[in-house]
This record gives structure tokens, sequence and C-alpha cells, in this order.
């Protein structure tokens, strides 16, 4: 481990000073008798800089790109150039809590330069990034203290976005996999732990690593709540004589317990309906006398002709308690990173991305998680392998999980991450090969960019934030759908959805000053003025303003919800 990233401890009542990493080490090895006395933690040049710093990243405003998107608008899935931690904090006020899975691939800091990401930490962006945030000590920075600096804020930030149910997957190698386990333990915390999963990425040995070892794997770490497991195979089941139950299988009854263990397993069975008795095995029976006789009673015993046989239970279907099995710490069978390889090189005709995860990997993961409605973001999407996985996966089992997706860099975004999902949604020729058609997967996605700041440093709407910008943030926080047409500001309405209508009374001119004059006040007067309700409508009014003088009572009686701007703006 790099001298200046280390473990370090917080000391605790009975000991004093400071553990060393060796006394941490030792107290991990013996977690269940000093677990109540130490946590370890991770230490690194730069940490006190950015352990704070998602609370200062501003929020965003974002602009959607009709050309760049593609197919169904509404389908509800997003993909977002722009930093990924600036995308997060703009994303937050519409789906903070509500994402049921998080997949990223982040750098995995092998010191790589020529990659497109730029393996080292040492791109000019990040960089500058770590000389605004860290200062001075940025230059003192080894490439550990880097990554963990540009990681720990966007881990921070994801963890808001989780839902209580929800799982975060991370793929990692050797390199950082010591240090980021320690991280996710403090930030997603230790009793969330899942596993540490496996892929074996490689299929064939490198013969080139200078160790003599052929690393052929890396890691998924899962935090959350828990995995599904894997369905359990149900074709054994059958059900050859007509039992009322339902299907069932056959089932070993011989124990194995000696005599000596278990003296009440070892006894002759004796069929009470021919009187063939089969005897004892040396292990013993898998159930005592009374269950058996249960069985008996019920007919769950299969009975064979002769005594040299031995019986068998009927294990039903419906008796199943859990209709999964666990979910193999093993993960992605024969999924190799050439496969990532073979379809990108299919779907453009060349190589247009290096190393990306194969779809089926991700899809085995999401499909763990999130059900059918679910959210599944990704903010390190690269070529946009976790969107392609939820497309499959939805059109696998007619779903309708949504993702959100976060790519830094421009020119992937556009030329490639959005291409390959506008690819896959509509249909391509395999390697651009007209006779080998692959049938879009349907769907859509919004490509968006991040605009303005949204508030300024005194915590006000920024000068530069129009009315058109201000009313579709408002709308989308309000109702977590895009306004279905620019508002102009020729009306305080500014959409409606399910039951709901959304006003914003803002003047970009006399913002942050609550005048009646500047149209910024809800009064009775206004109130009055506002566009008459539809014919029928029974929902509810939300008015943002920054302020109001009609009364608490009034504003109950008309179902409406007045929003004082800009303190009750989500994300403010």
């Amino acid at each position: 481990m790099h001298k200046r990233t280390h473990l370090t401890a917080f000391p605790c009542t009975r000991c004093k000073g400071r553990a060393t990493s060796k006394s941490v080490i030792s107290r991990l090895n013996s977690e269940a008798k000093y677990k109540d006395r130490l946590m370890p933690v991770l230490d690194w040049i730069g940490k006190k800089a950015v352990v704070n710093h998602h609370q200062d990243v501003p929020y965003r405003l974002i602009h959607c790109d009709s050309e760049l998107s593609a197919g169904d608008p509404d389908s509800g899935n997003l993909l977002v150039q722009g930093d990924n931690l600036e995308a997060l904090k703009a994303l937050l006020p519409y789906y903070a809590g509500k994402v049921k899975c998080i997949y990223i691939d982040p750098p995995y800091n092998t010191g790589n330069e020529g990659w497109v990401y730029n393996d080292n930490v040492n791109s000019p962006e990040i960089k500058a990034w770590l000389g605004k945030i860290v200062g001075k000590e940025a230059e003192d920075l080894s490439r550990h203290d880097k990554w963990l600096c540009m990681m720990y804020p966007r881990l921070r930030l994801l963890r808001d976005f989780l839902r209580e149910d929800g799982v975060i997957f991370v793929s990692i190698d050797d390199e950082e996999i010591h240090h980021i386990r320690i991280l996710m333990d403090a930030i997603f915390k230790e009793k969330n732990f899942i596993s540490q999963l496996i892929w074996k990425s490689r299929q064939n040995k490198d013969n080139r690593n200078i160790t003599g070892v052929s690393t052929d794997h890396e890691y998924i770490l899962a935090y959350g709540n828990r995995l599904r497991g894997d369905e359990r195979n149900t074709n054994q089941y059958s059900n050859p004589d007509n039992d009322p139950r339902g299907p069932w299988v056959s089932g070993n009854m011989v124990g194995i317990a000696t005599k000596d263990a278990r003296p009440n397993l070892h006894f002759d069975l004796v069929n009470p309906f021919t009187g063939i008795n089969y005897g004892c095995p040396n292990m013993g029976w898998r159930y005592d006398r009374k269950r058996i006789a249960h069985m008996i009673d019920e007919g769950r015993i299969l009975w064979p002709s002769s005594p040299e046989g031995r019986p068998r239970a009927k294990n039903f279907y419906a008796d199943l308690k859990e209709k999964f099995t666990g979910f193999s710490s093993i993960v992605g069978s024969e999924i190799y990173t050439r496969n990532g390889t073979k379809v990108i090189d299919e779907i453009f005709g060349e190589r247009k991305f290096d190393f990306p995860k194969p779809y089926e990997l991700i899809q085995k993961l999401v499909e763990q998680v999130a059900e059918p409605g679910d959210i599944v973001m990704d903010s390190f999407s690269g070529s946009g392998t976790t969107g392609h996985a939820v497309l499959s996966l939805n059109a696998q089992d007619n779903g309708d999980r949504k993702f959100i997706l976060v790519e830094m860099d421009e020119k992937i975004a556009s030329e490639i991450t959005s291409e390959r999902l506008r690819q896959i949604i509509k249909g391509y020729n395999r390697g651009g090969d007209p006779n080998k058609p692959v049938e879009g997967l349907g769907g859509g996605f919004r490509y968006c960019q991040l605009g303005t700041p949204l508030f300024n440093e005194f915590g006000d709407i920024d000068a530069a934030v129009s009315f058109p910008d201000l009313a579709a943030h408002i709308f989308f926080s309000e109702t977590g759908t895009p306004l279905p047409k620019k508002a102009d500001g020729s009306t305080p309405l500014i959409g409606e959805h399910k039951k709901k209508l959304v006003y914003l009374l803002f003047s970009a001119a006399e913002q942050g000053f609550a005048r009646e004059d500047a149209g910024n006040v809800l009064t009775p007067d206004v109130l009055a003025g506002l566009p008459p309700l539809p014919e029928d409508f029974e929902g509810s009014r939300v008015i943002y303003a920054e302020g109001c003088t009609v009364t608490a009572d009034r504003l109950k009686a008309e179902n409406i919800v007045f929003k004082q701007i800009p303190y009750q703006i989500e994300g403010s």
C-alpha cells in the first residue's frame, strides 16, 4: 500500500491513542471480539478537501437535445453528457432515493494513460479539478490519492440516489480493491456489504505478466439490501400420477448421521401397506419417526416394490418456501471482455471503444435487483453497456425499467454512447452486413447536457437562469416528467401532470425581491387572474413564487400548495 494512503483507526473508549494498521488487521481478524471497539478508516492526501465536497457542487440545469435523442422520448431513459459529479448533483432533485440499482465501472487506476479514460487519473480535467478543490497539496498526490479524491464525492452522491431496498455494484480489479472496500464500508456502511463477486473476464491466459501470474478475473462489489438469487430450475418437477397437490420431485430420505450422533434417526422403516421392511441405512434416515409417520399419512413417500430399494420423499413445488436459489459469487460464466468488444464491433462495423463490459454481465446483475418499472443508474457509462443491458432485459420480460446514464466525454457520449443506444433501439446490421440484420429492442432515451448553475453563491436563482429554464426544472422535480412543451412565460401555468397543475410566478429581472409589482408574489388578485381551471378538474394546484399574501385558509380551501422561491425548489 502506498505510504501516504493508509489505514488508520478511530480511537475507542478503552484504547488510548491511535491503532496502527497492523493492529487494525488483527482486530479485523477477530471482528466478533472487537467489533464494538474499533472501526478501520482510510486516510489519504486530499481527503479533508473532498470528504464534504459533494455538498458544495452546484446544482445545474439539464437541457435535453431532441436531435441527439432517439426512440420513444417518454420512455423515461436519460443519457446525460457532462462531468459525472456535476451531473449527479443536477439529477439529485429528481431521483434522490428513487434508484433501485446502480452499476458503475470507474477507471481502475492501472497507470495506463493511453486509454480513452486515462486510467492514471491524470487527465487535464481531473488535474484541474484536483488543483481547484485540493489546492497545493494536489501537486504531491500519488495516483492512489488522486483516484480516491476523484471517487469519494461521486460515491457519496450516488448513495443519496439509492432506494432503501436498492443495491449498488462497483466493478474494480486488484489495483484499488483494497482501498474501495474500505471506502464503500464507510459510505454505504459495512453492514450493507453483500458480496465481493468475482468475474472471470479473460478467456485465455495472459503470458505477458512479469509476475508469472495471468490475472483472469475482476471483482464486482455489491452493497445494499440483498440480491434476488437465481430462479430455481423447475424442469425436474412433474406430476406423472396427477397428484392434486401439483408437480413434485422425488427426494433422498437417507441421512448423514451415525447412530452414535443421532440414534433417533436409526430405525427400521416398514411400508404399512405391504409390510415390506426396508431396514435402516448405515447413516440412518433424514427424518425421525414422527416426521415419517406424518409423511405416510399425507402420501408423501414413494415405496419401492422390493426391500432392497430405498423409499424416497415426494417434494412438491408448491411447498417451496424460496423459489430462488443463491446467486453464485462467481458471476458471468463464459461471458468475457471479448464478448463486449465483439458487440461494439458488430454495432459500428469497426473498433470504437476498448474494453467495454459485456452487456450480458450487467444484465445478470440488473435482473438480480431491478423489477419492471425500477430505475437503473450508471454514472460512468462509457459506451452505454448498462443502457444496452436494461433495454435487453426489458425486451426479454416486457418490462419498463428506466436507465440514467452519465458520460463525461462529449465525443464519446455523442458519437459512441448515444449512437450505440440508437442502433440497438431501432435495429442494425451486424458488422454493417445487410444480410445479418439484428432486430431492434425498442424503447428510447433523451440526450441531455448540463446547463448553467441554478443558484448563485448567495443561494438565489442565478441571473443567467431564464423563465423556461426554471420552469423546466420545477416541473421535472415536481412531477418526475419533462415539460411537454417549452414554457415561454406568457402564462404562469407551466404544465399539468396527473391531476396536478404547476404554476410559476417568476421574473428573471426582478428575482430576489418579493414585490407585487414584479409579478413574483401570489396575491389574491393574482390568484383570481390565473388561467381558468380545466372543466371537472379535481386535482391540486402547486404555485411557485417568491412571496405569498393569500391566507392559509384560502389556499387550503382551494387545494393550493404554495412553494417559495428559492427555498422550496428541489435542489436549493
